[in-house]
């Protein structure tokens, strides 16, 4: 898990410093989205499975949530 976040976040990273030189392409654009939302996704599950192991409970049950879920909280 923490790989995949890795991985999407140095992504996340590159495209957000082509955007300081440039404007994104369209294509672009869509994929910071993306990996954005599939960020979001990646953190939320990995605390599902932190505190389900900390509470007794079998991290395995953990499920990724739906971008609109994951998107709509608040800090």
């Amino acid at each position: 898990m923490l790989g995949t976040i890795n991985r999407l976040a140095a992504r996340e990273e590159e495209l957000r410093a082509t955007e300081a030189g440039r404007r994104l392409t369209a294509e672009e654009r869509a994929e910071l989205a993306d990996l954005e939302v599939r960020l979001d996704q990646c953190w939320d599950l990995l605390r599902q499975r932190r505190a389900r192991r900390e509470f007794g409970r079998d991290p395995d049950t953990a499920e990724t949530r739906a971008p609109g879920t994951v998107e709509n909280y608040r800090q």
